[in-house]
């Protein structure tokens, strides 16, 4: 089981963050054309090696909240039952966390889940992955399998008891830089008003995707630290972001010589929500500013 210390923000405080991936047999949907985390599911796993797991790392390490991810759903019954998410929301009470944040897709979330969520006796927080409030992109870029309609209505029924972050992600494939923007601009005031939280997820490419053979193709490119800058600068919202794999060919990158830096400051900002940490400044900005004119005409990303 995978487990790390990390900051995080709460009730506008930076405080510490334990987050853990539990061995589940993952997401029950697995076609997304962007993901591959299906392939490390253990579909051999007990809910009695869980327990356990679960019980040596609170044993071992202290934090005020907790994420509890499974590369799939948390309320998914086949890769957590009722009884041991039960059992975890009282062993984290006992612990003294404040608050769990957990995933789900929209199709886990009923009445039934808003009273357990209700009973759980600890502040919960449930990210859904929109990733766009575009149903044609949706649809036909990622293959989420659901709507923005079914978000909404699984929005209603979580904020009744709970919080709601929204996943959204930057530059789906077939879509030019400018166009991812735009599309990420535009979907962050759709689901505001549904949200409590907005989370960027910047397109890293994973093995085994339609992603990757486009890649492969030459015919996509991950998004530039610049776009995510420019969205996080432009939000209206809470929005956080953690740019995994920034400055590797596989994950978001400008010319990897500012990325670290500019990855730095996009964390930074995703704990202090201050617009003012945003202070590198790099050449690479003006063929990223190019890159958005052009990319529009020629269909295919003119830099690696």
């Amino acid at each position: 089981m995978k487990a790390w210390i990390e900051k995080e923000r709460y009730n506008g405080q930076i405080v510490d963050c334990l987050t853990l991936i539990l061995p589940t047999r993952g997401c029950s949907w697995r076609k997304c054309h962007m993901c591959s985390y299906y392939l490390e599911a253990k579909r051999d796993v007990t809910s009695e090696y869980i327990e356990t797991e679960l019980d040596r790392l609170l044993e071992k390490k202290r934090a005020d909240i907790i994420k509890i991810f499974t590369s799939g759903s948390f309320f998914d019954d086949n890769e957590l039952n009722k009884d041991l998410r039960k059992k975890i929301y009282d062993k984290l009470r006992r612990n003294g966390f404040k608050k769990l944040i957990v995933e789900s897709r929209p199709e886990f979330i009923s009445e039934t889940t808003a009273r357990e969520i209700q009973e759980a006796g600890i502040e919960i927080e449930v990210g859904i992955g929109v990733e766009t409030s575009n149903d044609h992109y949706r649809e036909k870029l990622i293959n989420k399998g659901f709507t923005f309609r079914d978000f909404v209505e699984a929005s209603k029924i979580l904020r009744e008891v709970g919080r709601v972050k929204v996943y959204l992600l930057l530059k789906p494939p077939l879509l030019s830089e400018k166009e991812a923007i735009d599309d990420i601009i535009k979907s962050i005031k759709d689901v505001r008003p549904h949200s409590d939280i907005i989370s960027l997820n910047l397109m890293t490419i994973h093995k085994r995707t339609l992603v990757e053979r486009l890649w492969k193709l030459e015919a996509y490119r991950p998004p530039w630290l610049w776009s995510a800058v420019e969205i996080l600068k432009k939000a209206d919202a809470e929005i956080i972001c953690d740019p995994v794999a920034a400055g590797k060919i596989r994950g978001p990158h400008n010319c990897f010589k500012c990325d670290n830096q500019v990855a730095k400051e996009i964390r930074e900002f995703s704990l202090t929500q201050n617009k003012g940490v945003f202070k590198t400044k790099c050449e690479c900005k003006k063929i990223w500013e190019l890159c958005l004119k052009v990319e529009s005409i020629t269909d295919v990303p003119l830099t690696p």
